[in-house]
């Protein structure tokens, strides 16, 4: 065989075809999760066959692209309007593709150059910009807004004025976002899969960040799993199917990943005034709702509901749960302080991320001469933001005790590293017993 006839069958694995089929898997994957969790919440009713749209727009949101509302209501009149937020189910859906696209071409391999990890990643990476193009041109929709029976319809009758909204898409930022987000989904997908290879200088840093990162994934799934449980439970026993499949297809990592740094101890700082609503418990939006901005934590919770204590005891078993699967992926030579420290860093990091991912931000609001103050029953404001830093300084601290204590639990557990005493440890021995 030529060596051009081995170098062919070498790359062939990670071509240009499977690229184009792990974009389009990823994509496709989005694109149902994105239209079947906006057909239970009802948008298949917007005028103008404006489905499609909205739902390239929905996961165009979800990669991190920029989608920018307008307003247009005649030289009479004023409209804003603003929208962040990032559907996370759909972002989750097409991250969990996309890595096991990207990873199945690397399987049962040690080690790879960086130059080849390079090259197959660059493949992904142009044919997701030009998907991201096609979504974020498709991504255009203008909307005509009911005055219905107000001041403002009156007037907008006088003057003629018929207000509009409508969103388009920011192409360069969203693709600089959605490259982003691919570079990182793929950089994780290398930290979390053991099979995954490295580069020769990498390998030195897998023993302490590859159980770490992966024990990080498992407990943000963990929690996915109980929240589509849970969600379901509430359908069978309170009705509203429907709306519960919205959330579970479009937002429930917000929620439940909310849950998880509210049960760390964390402060976040939200408003809702108007007829926006969240996809999430009735006592968060009275919380919410009580204040011109409240504060959403533990103790204002408890005031409504007490059983939110239980996020505590979910997250103390969940975490401990996570710190024992990290260390007993790790090598056995890991000491209980460097478990402590690994989890610690990798928690922090996973607060941060949820921090930055679940704030949300919307308004709008219509005036006519002056009437309306972009607000009323035209109007609304909705934020939640999160108290950053020390989000990110408790999910340490729970990540030192929580590490610690799974280090000492899986200490019987048979790991990787450990050897029979006469296996290849003991220069006097070239076996390993299996």
């Amino acid at each position: 065989m030529s060596p051009r006839t081995r170098s062919d069958q070498a790359v062939a694995p990670h071509g240009w075809v499977q690229a184009a089929v792990t974009v389009l898997s990823g994509l496709l994957v989005m694109g149902v999760t994105a239209a079947l969790g906006l057909w239970a919440a009802g948008a298949t009713d917007l005028p103008d066959g404006a489905f499609p749209r909205v739902v390239a727009a929905t996961v165009v949101t979800a990669v991190g692209g920029t989608i920018e509302l307008s307003g247009n209501a005649g030289g009479l009149a004023d409209t804003q309007a603003g929208l962040t937020v990032i559907p996370l189910s759909v972002t989750l859906a097409g991250a969990l593709v996309v890595a096991a696209g990207f990873l199945r071409p690397l399987r049962h391999r040690a080690v790879a150059s960086a130059t080849e990890l390079a090259g197959w990643a660059a493949r992904v990476a142009v044919l997701w910009l030009l998907g991201l193009i096609a979504l974020a041109l498709g991504a255009r929709q203008t909307f005509t807004l009911s005055l219905g029976e107000s001041a403002l319809s009156d007037l907008g009758d006088v003057f003629g004025v018929t207000p509009e909204v409508g969103f388009t898409t920011d192409v360069p930022l969203t693709l600089l976002f959605g490259l982003l987000w691919l570079a990182g989904v793929l950089a994780l997908a290398l930290l979390v899969s053991r099979g995954a290879p490295l580069p020769g200088r990498l390998l030195r840093f897998q023993a302490s960040v590859r159980p770490a990162a992966y024990a990080m994934v498992v407990l943000l799934l963990a929690y996915v799993a109980l929240g589509i449980v849970v969600a379901l439970v509430v359908a069978v026993t309170r009705g509203h199917a429907t709306e519960t499949l919205a959330v579970i297809l479009l937002g429930l990592p917000n929620l439940v990943w909310l849950a998880l740094t509210l049960g760390l101890g964390a402060t976040w700082n939200g408003r809702v005034e108007g007829p926006f609503g969240l996809p999430m418990p009735h006592v968060l939006d009275e919380v919410l709702r009580a204040k011109d901005t409240a504060t959403l934590n533990l103790s204002t919770l408890a005031e409504y509901d007490g059983r939110v204590w239980w996020l505590v005891a979910v997250d103390a078993v969940l975490l401990l749960a996570a710190a024992f699967v990290m260390a007993a992926r790790s090598p056995a030579r890991m000491r209980a302080w460097q478990h402590a420290v690994h989890l610690a860093v990798a928690l922090a990091l996973t607060v941060l991320m949820i921090c930055l991912l679940g704030r949300i931000t919307a308004h709008y609001g219509l005036s006519v001469l002056g009437i309306g103050d972009l607000g009323g029953d035209l109007g609304g404001e909705l934020f939640l933001e999160p108290e950053v830093w020390s989000a990110v300084g408790l999910g340490a601290l729970w990540g030192l005790v929580a590490g610690f204590v799974g280090g000492l639990l899986a200490r019987r557990v048979r790991r990787r590293g450990e050897t029979d005493a006469r296996g290849p440890a003991d220069p006097g021995h070239g076996t390993v017993r299996p």
